[in-house]
């Protein structure tokens, strides 16, 4: 019998490949942060972990303190309960919109700087071409205000939430 559907083992996967590439990830520390993405707000023991990943006690404890360092995954005693479980962090939407703030803000600099070396240096070129450069400029800005907007919102979310 298999511990979840098909369809959550689809969709851990899924997310799995893109955590490995956004986040670069090690694949099995993937598949753990899309299991505990998608389990309940109990979390998961660590032997649930290893059953669920079907991976080594020593690779699982390695991936899984590499999340726990990184603030993707924390852990928590049940009252009566010996064992620890894991859980994603409240903020790992908002680990994510950071790490995308900056890729939009190294992108927007790139940019900057090459409107501006072509409007010096190629005025043709720049000025036949003006109107893409800038308005990915300005798109990357919008963006990046967005961002700076969604990350303030989640912060007041996350300082309103309490256990």
């Amino acid at each position: 019998m298999r511990p979840y559907s098909e369809e959550k083992r689809k969709l851990i996967e899924e997310v799995g490949l893109n955590l490995q590439e956004k986040h670069n990830f090690t694949p099995l520390a993937a598949r753990i942060y899309a299991i505990l993405i998608l389990s309940s707000a109990d979390g998961c023991t660590f032997d649930e972990i290893i059953g669920l990943t079907e991976a080594s006690k020593s690779s699982v404890s390695t991936n899984l303190h590499l999340l726990t360092q990184l603030k993707y995954v924390e852990y928590f005693t049940k009252p009566g309960h010996r064992k620890r479980y894991f859980r994603t962090t409240l903020n790992y939407l908002r680990l994510t919109l950071l790490e995308y703030q900056e890729s939009i803000e190294k992108e927007l600099q790139i940019v900057q700087k090459i409107n501006k070396y072509n409007c010096k240096h190629n005025p043709e070129k720049f000025h036949r071409n003006e109107s893409v450069g800038l308005i990915f400029q300005q798109y990357l800005k919008l963006q990046k205000d967005n961002l700076k907007i969604t990350i303030e919102k989640m912060g007041s979310v996350q300082r309103d939430k309490t256990f």
